[in-house]
């Protein structure tokens, strides 16, 4: 991670596809674009590679969590449960259609806790929302129960685990709607871009129509096209979607490097006694994007991190004080700092997070550290790596003692 390192012939050939027709939109100019369509072509592989009857592009990771709720008719004053720990797009994306976004505690897993899932649903609960940050997932069989019980839809945020799977099936295709970033910084990425995948057929053309401002695409002539409703742009180019047709089918490449790199640098924190690791639910695989593992106290990680930048890893991140996130920097949401009057559903509805008790989620956060693993080590670069994290650890850990 990210896709970016490798670029290559591959990706260079599809971008020139796109240039020597000279169409950059992913709709019409059908006589143009001498049958380059990437768009489709993308969308075809995505829905292969994931295992469902349908994907949709769009422009970005946020835009796909949007339309995915749009398309699922998520809007004022519905609650989405989702985790304290993810990217700020994901309360964002729920804002945007004038829902609630209901905060709640991790667990090990550093993402949705179930039995906070549960005690968080009120008759106004939506969706749950898991957010399989850093590479690995949450308890979806549990999460997938309580959304059963409760008549709710599971909506995987899968943007950070592309490759990944659980019980077999590949992570985002186990709810009823999944979603993933291809920007600059993701595993595969169309430096930017995202997509919605789902085996129901009325959310996928829910997603086609409103991500492209309401059109129902039938017929060849896009100027007599109607609007069944009301939607947005939120279209991918043809550009963007060309780097992807390269980078999906170098996605079971990517993921064995990262499983080499992830594995090295584990097996030698493994021999510290001291360090523990995420835990990934049963029947689950990550896809390495990410080794987070657990230190005893919060102050030693914060110690052990400092020297690691210190020491030049500066591939570790302490996620406990990132701005973007974790919810103790989410001073825009708290205090709902917004350009344009909210609807007075969310300023009414949405809980003061002011006053909230995270906790649990401080529990974890505050001990954990996250060693992004990247494409382009070498094995012998991730062996010094490595041997260099665990000195750094031992040393702080007897320093601390």
């Amino acid at each position: 991670m990210p896709g970016f390192e490798l670029f290559g012939e591959k990706e260079k050939l599809q971008v020139q596809d796109v240039l020597d027709s000279g169409v950059l939109m992913r709709y019409g100019f059908d006589g143009m674009r001498k049958g380059h369509w990437k768009a489709k072509e993308l969308e075809v592989a995505i829905a292969d590679r994931m295992q469902t009857k349908h994907a949709q592009l769009v422009s970005s990771g946020t835009a796909a969590l949007t339309v995915a709720l749009a398309s699922a008719g998520v809007g004022v004053g519905d609650e989405v449960i989702m985790p304290t720990f993810t990217f700020v797009a994901s309360f964002e994306s729920i804002l945007a259609i004038g829902a609630i976004p209901v905060l709640v505690n991790i667990d090990d897993t550093l993402t949705l806790d179930p039995r906070a899932v549960e005690k968080a649903i009120t008759n106004r609960t939506k969706v749950v929302m898991p957010v399989h940050m850093c590479g690995s997932m949450a308890d979806l069989r549990a999460l997938k129960d309580i959304c059963s019980k409760h008549n709710l839809l599971l909506l995987e945020d899968a943007c950070q685990a592309i490759g990944g799977s659980y019980e077999g099936k590949p992570l985002g295709s186990y709810g009823d709607l999944g979603c993933f970033s291809f920007d600059y910084v993701k595993t595969i990425t169309c430096g930017e871009g995202g997509a919605i995948i789902t085996n129901k057929e009325d959310f996928y053309k829910n997603a086609d129509h409103y991500s492209d401002h309401g059109h129902d695409h039938i017929g060849k002539d896009r100027g007599a096209e109607s609007h069944p409703f009301l939607g947005y742009n939120f279209r991918i180019s043809e550009l963007n979607a060309a780097v992807g047709c390269a980078q999906i089918n170098r996605l079971d490449e990517f993921i064995t490097i990262q499983k080499r790199n992830y594995t090295i640098i584990r097996n030698h924190l493994e021999k510290i006694d001291e360090v523990t690791f995420r835990r990934v639910p049963e029947g689950g695989v990550e896809n390495y994007s990410f080794l987070n593992f657990f230190l005893p106290s919060e102050e030693l990680t914060r110690t052990t991190h400092r020297s690691l930048g210190e020491a030049g890893v500066d591939t570790c991140f302490y996620w406990f004080d990132n701005n973007w996130h974790y919810y103790k920097k989410w001073e825009h949401l708290t205090n709902l700092k917004s350009l344009g009057k909210l609807p007075e559903e969310v300023k009414n509805q949405l809980p003061d997070y002011k006053k909230s008790d995270f906790s649990n989620s401080d529990r974890w956060m505050g001990r954990t550290i996250s060693s992004l693993i990247k494409l382009s080590w070498t094995e012998a670069d991730v062996v010094k790596r490595a041997e260099k994290m665990a000195g750094v650890i031992k040393t702080n850990l007897n320093t601390g003692q």
